[in-house]
């Protein structure tokens, strides 16, 4: 069971898909929160989250204040479930406190490569992928030098991958500045502009 851990949807439980995703524990959840909200990006942030699965990742950033955020999953009944998660977390906002929350049924690579093509490119200021675990290393590669051009200047990206694969292969534009290891997860922060020194404790 999966819930919302804090905010203004805090306790909620979120629906997963009965099969392919594996939705983050929150043991991690709270760390990737307590990461964001001490960096200043989560209130009134923009967040991406790409292979979206149930939603958790995104939708508790809605929950804690952020202004906008994309769900992006390709399975249908993964979007299905996110949906449904969507309206549950929105349900919990009064007034017009709601955050704008979108799912978009589409591969992440499509939605990058559309994203890039149009004229008024959407800026992201939190960017975060916990692909499957059977996603190629070139891929994620291609999905995270797609992603440059719709950062925000300030922007982090977030790649949640099992101890077993390696680090992402950083394209140019993108350096790491934190990795952090929780049981059998390894989180990887990156940011735009120029690197400083890896935070591994």
């Amino acid at each position: 069971m999966t819930r919302v851990i804090a905010g203004a949807a805090g306790s909620l439980r979120l629906d997963v898909p009965k099969a392919g995703t594996r939705p983050t524990s929150d043991r991690v959840r709270e760390a990737i929160f307590s990461a964001l909200e001490s960096w200043g990006l989560v209130t009134d942030a923009r967040v991406l989250d790409l292979y979206a699965g149930s939603g958790a990742l995104g939708l508790e950033a809605a929950s804690r204040g952020a202004a906008s955020v994309a769900l992006v999953e390709k399975h249908p009944q993964a979007a299905q479930v996110a949906q449904r998660n969507a309206r549950t977390v929105l349900a919990a906002f009064r007034g017009g406190d709601a955050p704008t929350v979108e799912v978009v049924r589409q591969s992440v690579q499509a939605y990058l490569d559309a994203a890039g093509e149009r004229d008024s490119r959407p800026q992201w200021d939190v960017a975060l992928l916990d692909p499957p675990y059977d996603l190629g290393e070139a891929e994620l590669t291609d999905n995270l030098r797609s992603l440059i051009p719709l950062l925000a200047e300030d922007a982090m990206v977030l790649v949640e991958r099992s101890t077993r694969t390696p680090q992402p292969s950083w394209p140019a534009g993108l350096v790491l500045v934190r990795e952090k290891r929780y049981g059998e997860t390894v989180l990887w922060w990156a940011e735009l502009d120029a690197p400083h020194p890896v935070d591994t404790h």
